[in-house]
């Protein structure tokens, strides 16, 4: 699986291990919009019950948000792709922030059969070029 905070690619290898041939098993992307466009809101505001002293909260991130509902729902979806292919290892390669996220939301058959995680943002660059940083991983 290849996966940023907006786009999510499944593959399998129809090679080998050491001629690898990427098929694209799902495709999914998510419009990235910027935070402004997400939502708005104040930042909210508290009075000490105690004396005159107050309080703001900071700004909620939405874009960051959405880019965390994503990684869970690209963890539900490796789940469910894990299910239906059961004989398969499990390489995930994510954007670092992403790989945190996903990491949280691991079902019990992506945990069992991980075999490598890269944290490297890939979602861009055409198949050969992860067959490549798949093998470099490899060959550390």
């Amino acid at each position: 699986m290849v996966v940023d905070g907006a786009k999510l690619l499944i593959f399998r290898n129809e090679g080998d291990e050491k001629y690898a041939v990427l098929e694209t098993l799902s495709h999914e992307e998510e419009a990235s919009l910027p935070s402004r466009e997400h939502g708005t809101d104040t930042p909210g505001r508290t009075r000490s019950s105690v004396g005159g002293r107050r309080s703001s909260y900071g700004e909620t991130d939405w874009h960051r948000q959405s880019e965390e509902e994503f990684a869970h729902h690209a963890a539900r979806v490796l789940e469910k792709t894990a299910g239906t292919h059961p004989e398969a290892g499990i390489v995930v390669i994510a954007a670092p922030r992403t790989l945190g996220e996903l990491r949280r939301h691991y079902g019990r058959e992506t945990g069992r059969r991980l075999l490598s995680e890269i944290a490297k943002d890939l979602t861009g660059q055409m198949t050969d070029d992860v067959v490549d940083v798949i093998a470099k991983h490899r060959a550390q």
